[in-house]
């Protein structure tokens, strides 16, 4: 399998060089350093679980980053050795003011729960006392199996639920 159809296939794909940065950026391929994840963060090279860790948060916290200096001053590094990874980066401005309301699944309170629009009352109360019995959720699929939630519920909550 060549490599740019292994980049294509696997959305994860850990890139590995410069050389793969610049395939990658040739596929059109962009990482919105805005609305990352942690997978999207560890797909770069030279980024460690806790970087990518500590991007998610001050992004989740409302940091908004605007160029590769705001990523090297949130890193604490030069922007030197970031700068290579310009290619596939995306700094994307999003209006916080419109942005879906969304809360942490395992900090969230019974109001905060009924803030999302399909959650009724039943189904934040169950929320919570899942929690409180099965512990914290891990992830989207927990959530799902642990709540017997379809996927149509899912594919409606998702965009509101952290983990």
């Amino acid at each position: 399998m060549s490599l740019r159809s292994r980049i294509i296939e696997d959305p994860y794909y850990r890139f590995k060089s410069a050389f793969e940065i610049a395939v990658a950026a040739d596929l059109g391929i962009q990482i919105d350093v805005n609305q990352a994840g942690v997978d999207d963060w560890l797909r770069l090279p030279g980024i460690s679980i806790h970087q990518a860790r500590q991007l998610v948060a001050l992004s989740q916290a409302g940091v908004a980053f605007y160029s590769i200096s705001d990523l090297a001053a949130a890193l604490n590094t030069q922007i030197s050795r970031l700068q290579w990874l310009a290619p596939v980066l995306s700094f994307q401005y999003y209006d916080r003011a419109l942005a879906l309301p969304s809360v942490n699944i395992n900090r969230s309170t019974l109001d905060e729960l009924a803030q999302i629009p399909q959650i009724s009352p039943e189904l934040a109360t169950e929320i919570i006392n899942q929690r409180e019995q099965g512990g914290k959720f891990t992830d989207l699929v927990n959530f799902q199996q642990r709540l017997g939630l379809s996927g149509e519920s899912i594919g409606e909550l998702m965009h509101y639920l952290q983990f």
